[in-house]
């Protein structure tokens, strides 16, 4: 996971780029923290949009290596690929429509800010995941484009690694909105 000096500067930016009337309004009793939940909202958001587009990057890589391997007729490798490509499809689907800011539990649930810290935390979690995963995929992008196949079967088993630990994280996060 990411450490929290990284995460505080998530939430200080957001904050910071706040509106002047806005950094007024924060003055005010009561507003001030209903703006802080919807601070932290927003950094989930942006959090979660990165992790999205990363991913989106690396499956689109993934699939011009399944074209490069086709073309070299590496059968052995393409089922293997397929099914890699399609659970990153999967997986980066599955990240890019979950409700941003948990709002499906704010309705049901108080959600105190130390919640939605962890919870801001969690989620940048999810970008070391994700740039772990695009490097990999780069690393195995340029070996294939030099023309080195010996490795093609270990490269999609560690992305594939890669990507189940991530889609573990990225589901274990309804037991941090649910834990007491």
């Amino acid at each position: 996971m990411m450490d929290m000096s990284r995460d505080k500067e998530l939430y200080e930016r957001a904050r910071q780029e706040m509106r002047l009337s806005e950094k007024i309004l924060a003055e005010i009793p009561g507003f001030r923290g209903y703006k802080e939940k919807e601070l932290r909202r927003e950094s989930d958001r942006l959090i979660r949009d990165h992790t999205y587009k990363r991913l989106l990057g690396a499956r689109d890589d993934l699939k011009e290596i399944f074209q490069r391997l086709s073309d070299h007729r590496l059968h052995e490798a393409l089922t293997e690929m397929d099914r890699l490509v399609m659970s990153l499809d999967r997986v980066t689907e599955k990240i890019n429509h979950a409700s941003y800011g948990y709002t499906g539990f704010f309705n049901v649930l108080k959600v105190k800010e130390e919640k939605l810290d962890k919870m801001i935390s969690f989620d940048a979690g999810l970008i070391d995941h994700a740039e772990r995963i695009c490097q990999e995929v780069n690393i195995f992008k340029d070996e294939i484009g030099k023309a080195s196949f010996d490795k093609t079967l270990d490269h999609i088993k560690n992305i594939r690694v890669s990507l189940d630990a991530l889609e573990d994280l990225f589901d274990s996060r309804r037991e941090i909105i649910l834990e007491g």
